[in-house]
């Protein structure tokens, strides 16, 4: 397959092959080698209801894979790396049931999502570090302090 190219150096977002028959589907989400010398140590899940924005957060260290289980999510991700070309950009990467991909998320890239449409969004994510919450490498910046448009357009 081919990798969708980001607005955002360093992110890489590839979509992923749903094999499909009569009795459902499979898809292979992580599978070595993986971009960057990624090494899976954590994997995750979290469920948020729909209109709900969770943003932003972003790692030092730590990078992500991001895979949608169910529903559907605008991701909004922000280069915070003042030595990238694409510094203080944004990119907006659509991901759910009917775009399954996975999405690497860079250290220092900031990142969250909005869930879109009626059902829940479950997200299923890979982390090359391990959470420890006694020190744990998460920076949170808020919503709406970045000037993303949140609000939904009409196409």
């Amino acid at each position: 397959m081919v990798e969708i190219i980001s607005r955002i150096d360093g992110v890489v977002c590839q979509p992923l092959k749903v094999i499909n028959d009569d009795r459902g589907y499979f898809m292979e989400v992580v599978k070595q080698p993986l971009p960057n010398d990624f090494t899976v140590k954590q994997a995750s899940i979290t469920m948020a209801y729909p209109g709900v924005i969770k943003a932003f957060h972003h790692h030092s260290k730590q990078t992500d894979i991001w895979c949608a289980l169910s529903g559907y999510a605008r991701c909004v991700l922000y280069d915070l790396r003042n030595y990238s070309p694409t510094y203080k950009e944004f990119d907006t990467i659509y991901i759910g049931e009917s775009e399954y991909k996975t999405l690497l998320i860079p250290p220092l890239v900031a990142h969250g999502y909005q869930v879109l449409g009626n059902k829940p969004f479950k997200l299923l994510y890979f982390m090359d570090q391990v959470y420890n919450p006694l020190c744990p490498d998460e920076g949170r910046i808020a919503f709406n302090s970045l000037g993303y448009d949140w609000e939904i357009k009409n196409r």
